[in-house]
């Protein structure tokens, strides 16, 4: 933003004053006169300039008006007539028995404005003129209505139609004052008419001819900061219906929280890349003159809103990006070729070609290579922007110099915004991380030299996850994560229960959003928001349709889903691959993935790679750091030469405990109703479940072994195989007595009954009963412990030992919300 102030003249001999204006959300109804009133009485100042809107909704009104006169719709007559209608009355509201004056005017202004509107219907065709004097009655109206009000309460008050004093001309920029004759005009006006308080009509003006005219959308805002430079106010106060200007746009982020102060850029350049608050434009005047600008809310005059203007750069304790913003419907014009290279002249050809063609540039990206230069333009004028690079490059095209002008459409452009950037590294790796890990593209880069500006093109599809993605990981609101369950069991329960437990304290001090918003059986599903998964179950529908569970898990308003599979089923193991490459995490304590076939293995960690996080560590050890110890070992350079270990809960509880003095059926009934076990006890005692887990153990070593590779000796008799969960159940002590006998022998020896898995350096796998030595590490566990021992290089003496609780719902749901929070810390959480 240019410093150069424009040639001011001094102002008015009148002492410095209050500015505001407030807009037509401000001035909906009699019930909002009276509160600007009420906001304007509490002022200090004793001096106050007050500029004004039109009643909200009357410039869309009158230019509807228009339209239809021109048209021929006699259906202007009756809208004519609610409009006229709806200010006599609020005036009337307003003044009561005093009104009769104010009426008076507004009748006869009324009157006018039927009369041109019917010569309008007489011509059929639209005049400039015309319309821009139709638009900005609402203004005048508006200003004559506040301005009897305040006189009405005792407050000596002028109103200034601002085409008496406002002189402008229009270009390329838009409306540009001519300063001196506007002041001189003001200072002339305000000698004739010196009332310390002053309404003045916005958005109007007068050409150097003498022709009323606008200042265009948001003219109003303008028309605020033009006459508190020409009054020299000590500060500008824009009222609206926000409380002031928020981080991000709230219909896209809800988390967008209000800035207390900006400087003048920032300011601007989130004005021009979507911000509504308040427009670039507005800022001139008032960084000429050092004007302070508030913004603020007139239904909440209470709060103290964003102050802007010179507030100094890099502020530690902001964060380095004050707000993000986004314009939509865009679209990506690119014009390439080798011919480029090296040739003076070539951008401006093609920027010259856009201007002739009255096409806006929002953004400008080209490789240091030359190749290819490409911006963004607006969706609407793509297709002439597209066409006017064709004629100007005409020739190169034919010559193959250029190889092609082309247009994406659908774009929206992200910026990140920030005084605080200058200068800090780090800023754009967050800005792109934060994409990337949400599975966002970026078509094109920006950044101006100031460093206060990163801009991102991005489809516009992403636009609602991008921001609130990239406004997480700036810290301006909570990293939030769309989770959903598959397998609300008993490890799943304890999952959810957990989730609901600590939810509230990880936003309160991580900013961790951890949203379950779905969760699903084979028989019920439930789809909703975060607020009702501790009650899912009473608005569960029938289940089975996990294509519509993904859908809402990865809502395109929220940055990152993530699925937690707690099922033990080999056919939601089969979607992780799809989930993985769809950019949603998976997290998981079911083993079908990590020992089913390796090709699935292996398009699970091809889809991983890609970015979105797969974590399993609970398919090993429940809560155990089973799989993260071996990864640390092997990451940093450790030789795995053997694992050992008692990989199940259920079966080291079960050996532990057993002594011969019970029966060994009556233990596994007793595990089973503990939760112990898994649903069909013949998982744990077949052994088939510590040899998945021996499978996934040697494949985070490197051994590519399948389930078939692992030597397996069951507890299960043959004959007890093909049976029933509840058949088995039921004849489970007919294998007491082989079970005693083992025992027995064992303790003969002088030895104990574990059932151990093993893996050597050469990938030989096994799982079955062994007669350890009394003194061995896996002889005196306790109940469910865990134990596995890794003897690498490092540790070929004395192997590394990792023990502890390897079963029941609550330590296995621990273990995989552990792996949720690892998951929310790759995402930028502060944990």
């Amino acid at each position: 933003m240019s410093r150069n102030a424009p040639a001011l003249p001094a102002a008015a001999a009148a002492p410095p004053c209050a500015a505001h204006k407030f807009g037509g959300s401000s001035l909906a109804d009699a019930s909002c006169f009276r509160r600007v009133a009420a906001i304007l009485a509490t002022q200090a100042d004793p001096r106050q300039l007050v500029v004004v809107s039109a009643m909200r909704g009357t410039t869309d009104a009158l230019i509807a008006l228009a339209d239809a006169a021109v048209r021929g719709d006699d259906g202007w007559k009756g809208a004519h007539a609610a409009l006229r209608e709806r200010h006599l009355a609020t005036t009337l509201d307003l003044l009561g028995a005093d009104a009769g004056a104010t009426l008076a005017w507004l009748e006869h202004g009324f009157a006018e404005l039927a009369n041109l509107l019917a010569a309008l219907a007489v011509l059929g065709t639209p005049s400039r003129e015309a319309a821009e004097a139709i638009q900005g009655l609402g203004e005048v109206w508006s200003a004559r209505m506040l301005a009897d009000l305040l006189a009405h309460d005792g407050r000596a008050c002028a109103c200034l139609d601002a085409r008496d004093v406002l002189v402008v001309g229009h270009g390329e920029l838009g409306a540009i004052v001519d300063w001196e004759a506007s002041g001189a005009r003001y200072a002339d006006w305000r000698t004739r008419h010196p009332q310390p308080w002053l309404v003045v009509t916005g958005f109007v003006a007068r050409t150097r001819e003498g022709r009323a005219t606008v200042l265009g959308r948001n003219g109003s805002d303008y028309s605020a900061a033009i006459f508190a430079a020409l009054a020299g106010a000590s500060e500008l106060t824009l009222w609206g219906d926000t409380d002031g200007v928020l981080s991000a746009d709230p219909r896209l982020v809800p988390d967008a929280i209000p800035l207390a102060a900006l400087s003048y850029d920032e300011a601007c350049e989130l004005a021009y890349f979507g911000a509504k608050v308040i427009h670039p434009q507005t800022l001139t005047p008032a960084i000429a003159r050092g004007l302070p600008v508030r913004i603020r809310n007139t239904f909440r005059p209470d709060h103290a809103g964003t102050s802007i203007g010179t507030e100094p750069a890099g502020d530690a304790a902001q964060p380095p990006v004050k707000g993000l913003s986004a314009v939509r419907d865009l679209a990506v014009l690119t014009l390439e070729g080798a011919g480029m290279i090296g040739v003076p002249g070539t951008a401006e050809r093609a920027f010259g070609a856009l201007h002739a063609a009255s096409v806006s540039v929002v953004m400008i990206s080209q490789g240091s290579s030359e190749h290819s230069i490409c911006c963004v333009v607006r969706e609407a004028d793509a297709a002439r922007a597209e066409a006017a690079l064709r004629r100007a490059f005409v020739a190169e095209l034919a010559r193959g110099e250029i190889a092609s002008v082309g247009v994406a459409a659908g774009i929206s452009v992200l910026a990140a915004v920030g005084d605080g950037m200058a200068g800090q590294p780090g800023v754009a790796a967050r800005l792109f991380g934060a994409l990337a890990r949400c599975g966002i593209n970026i078509r094109a880069i920006a950044q101006g030299a100031s460093e206060r500006n990163i801009s991102v093109a991005v489809d516009a599809a992403d636009t609602a996850r991008a921001l609130r993605a990239a406004h997480a990981a700036f810290w301006l609101s909570p990293q939030t994560v769309s989770i959903g369950v598959v397998g609300p069991g008993k490890v799943g329960a304890a999952l959810l229960a957990q989730l609901d437990a600590a939810r509230a304290r990880l936003l309160r001090e991580h900013q961790l959003d951890l949203r379950v918003r779905a969760v699903a059986t084979r028989a019920l599903q439930w789809l909703g928001e975060a607020e009702g998964a501790a009650a899912w179950k009473d608005s569960a529908s029938d289940g089975g349709d996990l294509d519509a569970f993904t859908r809402h898990v990865q809502a395109e308003h929220l940055p990152h889903a993530l699925i937690v599979d707690c099922s033990a089923s080999d056919a939601v193991a089969a979607r992780y691959p799809a989930w993985l490459g769809a950019g949603i995490h998976v997290v998981t304590p079911n083993k079908h993935a990590g020992a089913g076939p390796r090709e699935r293995w292996q398009a699970i960690r091809t889809a991983s790679a890609r970015g979105a996080r797969f974590r399993y560590e609970a398919t090993v050890g429940a809560g155990l750091p089973v799989i993260s110890t071996l990864r640390d070992l092997l990451d940093t350079g450790d030789e795995l030469l053997a694992a050992e270990g008692i990989f199940s809960g259920t079966l080291a509880w079960l050996f532990n405990r057993y002594d011969g003095s019970v029966a060994f059926s009556a233990l596994v009934h007793e595990a089973h109703a503990l939760g112990y076990t898994e649903p069909d006890p013949r998982d744990d005692l077949s052994g088939t479940d510590v040899a998945r887990k021996l499978v996934i153990l040697a494949r985070e070593a490197g051994v590519g072994i399948d389930l078939a590779d692992v030597a397996v000796e069951s507890l299960v008799p043959e004959s007890l195989r093909a049976a029933s969960v509840e058949e088995f159940m039921h004849r489970l002590s007919e294998f007491d007595a082989a079970i005693a006998a083992r025992h027995a022998r064992a303790r003969d020896a002088g030895r104990v009954l574990r059932y151990v898995a093993r893996l050597d350096r050469d990938g030989r796998a096994s799982v079955g009963l062994a007669e350890l030595a009394a003194d061995h590490a896996f002889a005196h566990l306790r109940l469910t412990d865990n134990i596995v021992q890794f003897t690498t290089r490092r540790y070929r003496d004395n192997p590394l030992v990792v023990q502890g609780p390897g079963a029941g719902p609550e330590v296995t749901a621990a273990g995989v919300f552990a792996d949720v929070l690892r998951v929310a810390a790759t995402l930028g959480a502060r944990l």
